[in-house]
């Protein structure tokens, strides 16, 4: 097995969730958009859409009848987070982006953030100095890890904080060949019918993609890759642009993925994915089926049937 490298130009428990958000906040042509799906308010974005889907009922507020917005109204998260009305609309409105961490607090209580929700809202708050004219960076797996990749019998692959696939070794390009170097997972599972039909619960795979999107790149999205990838999602797949709506965030974790293989049916793997020291973003990830079952099995098929190498795609742009 060799592992294929590229050098691409940049590519627990959940907060309240609900479903797809009315309006357009972010998406492209609404007011004040820049693409990527941001306004250059980020943290006024963030805590609208939070606010629209926490119903009056779960914040402790008596029926009154028809509203004519989702969840709660300004007023009403202000009123029980402590602080004015004024205060809070300016919040939202992009005029105070450092607000103290106890109004934070008061806010995330309101919202009923989780930890990870939490988190996500203070990145927000700083803004960070970022110069003009970035330009994508590099982003190279080091050595000692393709030879890890390249040592392993599992289907394994090096992924950005976007999704891009910088590495892959043989049995990951049997498993899913569009898992090879050059290639975007995000892109793949919302744009290519192929990449969707392998998974049986894509709708909860598309949640869990976006959602760690929204943790990984946090407050930086004037990053290039950033910018390209998610501005082509929004144009292009409504599904991607009714998640982002949803400012959800949810960091990745170790779990059984069920997959629905054109060659040998269905099968249960689990999906690690694994830091690289000394590699800010990038992440190992390993598929792996549980000792002696039929999904070993029918992983061990495909690995024996494994097709010819490829060649690397062009680096991504």
């Amino acid at each position: 097995m060799d592992a294929h490298l590229v050098e691409p130009e940049p590519s627990p428990a959940r907060g309240a969730a609900g479903p797809p958000l009315p309006g357009s906040h972010g998406l492209p042509g609404s007011p004040g958009a820049k693409r990527g799906g941001t306004s250059g308010n980020a943290l006024g974005e963030y805590l609208r859409a939070r606010r629209e889907l926490v119903t009056p009922q779960q914040a402790g507020i008596p029926d009154a009848g028809r509203r004519r917005v989702p969840g709660l109204r300004r007023e009403e998260v202000a009123l029980l987070a402590g602080i004015s009305a004024d205060y809070y609309l300016r919040l939202e409105r992009g005029r105070d982006r450092n607000p103290s961490a106890q109004v934070l607090d008061s806010v995330a209580r309101v919202l009923r953030l989780d930890d990870e929700h939490v988190a996500h809202l203070r990145t927000l708050v700083a803004e960070p100095i970022r110069p003009r004219g970035r330009r994508p960076r590099a982003e190279v797996p080091p050595a000692g890890a393709l030879k890890l990749l390249d040592s392993l019998v599992q289907p394994a692959f090096i992924e950005s904080r976007y999704f891009d696939v910088l590495a892959s070794n043989g049995p990951a390009r049997a498993l899913d060949p569009r898992l090879d170097v050059g290639g975007n997972q995000l892109r793949d599972l919302f744009l290519d019918p192929s990449e969707q039909a392998l998974y049986p619960e894509w709708q909860n795979v598309t949640e869990c993609f976006v959602a760690n999107l929204r943790q990984a790149v946090g407050n930086d999205v004037d990053d290039p890759r950033f910018v390209e990838l998610t501005g082509e999602l929004m144009l292009a797949s409504p599904r991607f642009r009714q998640l982002w709506a949803r400012h959800e965030v949810r960091g990745q974790r170790g779990t059984p993925i069920r997959l629905d293989h054109p060659q040998v049916g269905e099968l249960v793997l689990n999906r690690e994915r694994l830091e690289i020291g000394g590699a800010e973003g990038l992440m190992l990830v390993v598929y792996h089926p549980d000792r002696g079952s039929g999904d070993a099995d029918k992983l061990a098929l495909l690995a024996s049937a494994e097709l010819p190498t490829r060649q690397p795609h062009p680096a991504v742009s």
